[in-house]
């Protein structure tokens, strides 16, 4: 196991430096040939040549065009000369030979891309970080761009990412500095949705560690792992075949609530949604009682429930006399127009 994981990362670590070996390469080329050409023009200037005449030359001899001398030369000039062409014949090939490997093999095109993903994802900022490109992550990853969320997606696998067309980083996801590079600093919530518990739980603590204030969704391969990923950090420890089947149960027994609650959720061509909106510092709602605020009558969308500061516990259908106060959590349906003036109503 240990051995088909380094063996993983070292082939990662080959095609992501692959681009920028290239480049490297490129560099140090037209390095030479610089160095070449000031040699050339050094040289013909102590041999009396004009500081133009000397860089006329050194060109013409370098390109191997052919033109005759600008000036008749001597021995010593004759031995330069020919110096400077096997000098300067044999950097020019290899230049020519870098950048068509670079051109052929896709080096360059690959290393121009990536660092426009570079600068895409630098410009993020409340961005959603999918660890992990498989089933869970695809499906994670396609609800929220049909809802308008901006996501970077990690995965170590190039052929998982080779039909992402949104801002993706091909790395290893328990890496600290890919973590880093994605954004994590400037995102909203990470989902981790790993290969194994094992690598979710690594993760899960870098994360955490990273940004204590981060909304972490860690997916648990069994019902046992997901205690142990919410003791590593994780906001919410999610069991994909438990939720599943607790669904289909909810389907047989209570069929219309369950569709509802999946239309509302995740039906993107439904414009109604339920949406959570947090009572902000000074927030012209805190410290007033739904009644006084009216938020049906003002804005249009239902408040289905409250839930009290720094993760307390629900109130399911509030009654009027309830007081909103700052960190409270206001869950309520509506139209996006509809909740937009409930959050204008709070102070958002």
């Amino acid at each position: 196991m240990l051995t088909s994981k380094s063996s993983r990362r070292r082939a990662l670590l080959v095609g992501v430096d692959s681009g920028r070996s290239a480049v490297h390469r490129i560099t140090l080329a037209v390095l030479a040939l610089v160095a070449v050409t000031l040699f050339g023009v050094i040289g013909y200037l102590v041999l009396g040549f004009t500081p133009l005449e000397a860089m006329y030359q050194t060109i013409t001899t370098v390109a191997t065009v052919g033109f005759r001398e600008v000036r008749p030369l001597t021995a010593a000039g004759q031995v330069f000369t020919m110096a400077l062409i096997l000098l300067g014949v044999g950097t020019v090939l290899y230049n020519l030979g870098v950048i068509v490997e670079a051109l052929i093999e896709g080096h360059l095109r690959e290393h121009v891309e990536r660092r426009r993903m570079d600068r895409r994802i630098a410009a993020l900022s409340g961005h959603v970080v999918i660890c992990g490109y498989g089933r869970v992550g695809r499906a994670a990853t396609a609800h929220l761009l049909a809802t308008g969320n901006e996501v970077v997606v990690i995965d170590s696998d190039e052929r998982r990412l080779g039909d992402l067309m949104t801002s993706h980083l091909l790395g290893d996801a328990l890496d600290d500095d890919t973590l880093r590079a994605a954004g994590i600093d400037r995102a909203r919530a990470l989902i981790i949705a790993l290969d194994t518990d094992t690598d979710t739980v690594y993760v899960t603590l870098s994360a955490r560690a990273l940004r204590p204030d981060l909304v972490i969704i860690s997916r648990a391969r069994t019902v046992d792992a997901k205690e142990k990923m919410v003791l590593a950090g994780a906001t919410r420890a999610v069991n994909p075949q438990l939720i599943g089947g607790r669904r289909m149960a909810s389907f047989a027994l209570h069929g219309d609530v369950a569709e509802f609650l999946d239309v509302v959720m995740h039906d993107e061509d439904i414009e109604y949604r339920i949406d959570q909106i947090r009572i902000p510092e000074d927030s012209p709602a805190s410290g007033r009682t739904l009644r006084e605020l009216d938020l049906l009558g003002r804005s249009g969308a239902q408040v289905l429930g409250v839930r009290m500061r720094d993760r307390g516990q629900f109130v399911a259908n509030p009654p009027p006399e309830t007081v909103l106060t700052t960190g409270m959590t206001v869950i309520a349906l509506g139209d996006p127009a509809q909740i937009g003036a409930l959050m204008a109503l709070v102070g958002l």
